[in-house]
């Protein structure tokens, strides 16, 4: 793929941009993820924040706990209510886009289950990937494993 990696809401009313490489891509079993994708879990595409641009629209805000105890803006279509984006309050310089949002999802290849102590029982967690019960400490290793992936 090449970038600009382009994707939106369902309705329409909201289209970004992201104009530089995602930094990782993991699935998060935490039971706050269940609640937001309301499946089994959620996926996360770890960017720059300032790669990613609202072309068109502008997304609401709230914010929550997560199961981490950390604070989570959310921002979604006031419209349709899809999510697009989480931004973690300890980490202001990336954004989490919400990947099925994406245009194109067929490169898409998490590196990594995080929360997999909240897993649903029935869901199978790859031992190829890198896996954690809870909130990873350091997520330099996500990253890292992105990177190999991506070669």
């Amino acid at each position: 793929m090449s970038f600009p990696y382009t994707g939106g809401c369902q309705c329409g009313q909201i289209r970004y941009e992201i104009r530089a490489e995602p930094l990782t891509l993991y699935v998060c079993h935490c039971q706050e993820c269940q609640k937001q994708s309301s499946s089994a879990f959620g996926m996360s595409l770890t960017v720059a924040v300032n790669a990613v641009v609202i072309v068109q629209g502008q997304p609401k805000t709230w914010t929550r706990k997560a199961d981490s105890g950390r604070e989570v803006k959310n921002l979604f279509c006031g419209e349709c209510g899809t999510r697009l984006f989480h931004q973690r309050t300890y980490s202001p310089n990336t954004i989490n886009v919400k990947p099925g949002t994406l245009d194109d999802t067929s490169w898409l290849r998490p590196v990594a289950n995080i929360w997999t102590r909240s897993a649903q029982p029935w869901v199978n967690i790859s031992d190829q990937m890198l896996n954690y019960d809870g909130q990873p400490e350091d997520v330099h290793s996500l990253w890292e494993k992105w990177t190999q992936q991506q070669s």
